[in-house]
């Protein structure tokens, strides 16, 4: 069963301790959110061109929407995305496009083998910091482009994650720190250089590569629409999407909750790293220390500010997992033919939070997806406590 209760939060600088509902209803939630613009065919046709290019399945669990008593529940299957595990390429490839069109002065409409050729020319190569998936992602677009990366990793990063960086071609740098140190470190390594800085989360100077990410992850929502009309002919009454800086949550947000849809999107975070929940109890960003979990690409301190107007209007609750709850789902959802990481499996995780407290009805008809954001990757299994 899902933990339940509340939990300890404390903001980085800080002495002070709070505790917090581990669900946490948003006040600060409007109905009348615009849509995301229109979706770029540029994007489409990059992602369709990529090698490796097909669409993930849209997996329905019609046991767990009994045992729920809810319509349907289906799970957006992201363990393999353009040969990786993570949906992050999605949102890596076409940041890093977009930057090398603009650098190289050619359209987006360009193929890849052309923009490759172009950054070539160009010396062009790439920076960025990653607590996994997003650092994978951006090495293997580099590849793609024949161009360097060069990644920041904190240091509580495994052996193994850091191996699967060095096998993209990426060069690896440890921080003694933090996710955020690591930001601060590219940042760094950028200044006074032609280095070109890739980042999925944004700060005050520094936004447009993270908008082009986010426009990225477009291609998923188009085709879980697509799929979700086969399956059942309706649009999702819920979604759940997991927060690291927020980036793929503003994605989901801005497709699914806009123009007064009766969508809801509602997401979940790690009880290491609870950013969003936490700003939006205090109503504006805030830092949070962050501690080691599972869920390492959820593991993030601070909310992007690119993404903090969306999440803060868009976001209908915040629920927070711990790593028993994420490992625990993971087990049901591999038992079920889901194939998920500890990221992945977190959205289960919610929705069983807030089925068990009561706190987000769902009826006979409701249609509900989780976005599984990584396939199946080694983690030492938490102990239950006695």
């Amino acid at each position: 069963m899902p933990s339940t209760g509340n939990f300890n939060v404390k903001h980085l600088g800080y002495d002070e301790i709070f505790e917090r509902p581990d669900i946490f209803v948003n006040p600060g939630l409007l109905n009348t959110l615009p849509r995301s613009a229109q979706i770029d065919p540029d994007l489409i046709a990059l992602h369709h061109a990529f090698p490796e290019s097909m669409t993930t399945p849209l997996i329905e669990l019609p046991e767990l929407a009994a045992e729920l008593g809810i319509g349907y529940v289906f799970v957006k299957d992201e363990s393999l995305r353009f040969g990786l595990p993570s949906f992050k390429i999605l949102g890596a490839s076409w940041g890093v496009f977009k930057a090398v069109c603009e650098k190289t002065g050619l359209p987006s409409s360009v193929s890849l083998g052309e923009a490759g050729r172009a950054a070539q020319k160009a010396g062009i190569s790439l920076v960025t910091c990653t607590d996994g998936n997003w650092g994978r992602a951006v090495s293997r677009t580099a590849k793609y482009l024949g161009i360097n990366a060069t990644i920041f990793v904190p240091k509580t990063m495994d052996e193994a994650t850091r191996a699967k960086l060095r096998s993209e071609g990426a060069t690896v740098n440890v921080v003694n720190g933090s996710y955020d140190d690591s930001i601060a470190a590219a940042i760094n390594e950028t200044q006074g250089s032609d280095a070109t800085l890739v980042m999925d989360t944004s700060w005050e100077g520094y936004s447009q590569v993270p908008k082009w990410v986010v426009d990225g992850y477009a291609t998923m929502h188009v085709e879980v629409d697509r799929q979700l009309q086969e399956a059942c002919g309706k649009r999702p009454s819920l979604c759940i999407a997991s927060v690291g800086v927020g980036s793929w949550a503003q994605s989901v947000v801005t497709h699914y909750a806009g123009d007064n849809s009766a969508t809801n999107v509602v997401t979940v975070e790690s009880e290491a790293a609870p950013c969003l929940l936490e700003s939006l109890h205090v109503g504006e960003i805030v830092s949070v220390e962050t501690s080691t979990t599972i869920m390492d690409g959820m593991n993030c301190g601070t909310v992007s500010t690119n993404c903090w107007p969306s999440l803060k209007s868009g976001v209908y609750a915040s629920v927070i997992v711990n790593d028993i709850d994420s490992h625990q789902s993971v087990v049901y959802l591999n038992d079920h033919g889901v194939n998920a990481g500890p990221c992945g499996a977190a959205p289960l995780a919610a929705l069983r939070k807030l089925h068990k407290q009561g706190l987000f009805p769902l009826d006979s008809d409701a249609v509900v997806v989780l976005f599984s954001t990584e396939g199946h990757r080694d983690y030492i299994i938490p102990v239950t406590e006695a």
